[in-house]
């Protein structure tokens, strides 16, 4: 996947969560999964690739999914 490509797909994959997100300005849901990627460090949203942050992100939605189907994480 090329960069352009991945950011695109990061993207997308941002939109899927902007609803069960609403509590959240935008730029503390970017830091909040920077946190999931790389640990509660303050480095973490400037240190994460963008693989690491498509990870986060499909990891926060099939967590949400989970939720929202009553399956235990």
């Amino acid at each position: 996947m090329t960069s352009r490509e991945l950011k695109h797909e990061i993207l997308h994959a941002l939109s899927g969560l902007v609803e069960c997100t609403l509590d959240l300005r935008f730029g503390q849901f970017i830091a909040y999964l920077s946190v999931i990627a790389r640990g509660p460090n303050p480095e973490a949203v400037w240190d994460m690739e963008d693989e690491e942050l498509l990870e986060a992100v499909r990891g926060h939605i099939e967590d949400d999914n989970r939720r929202h189907a009553g399956v235990p994480s």
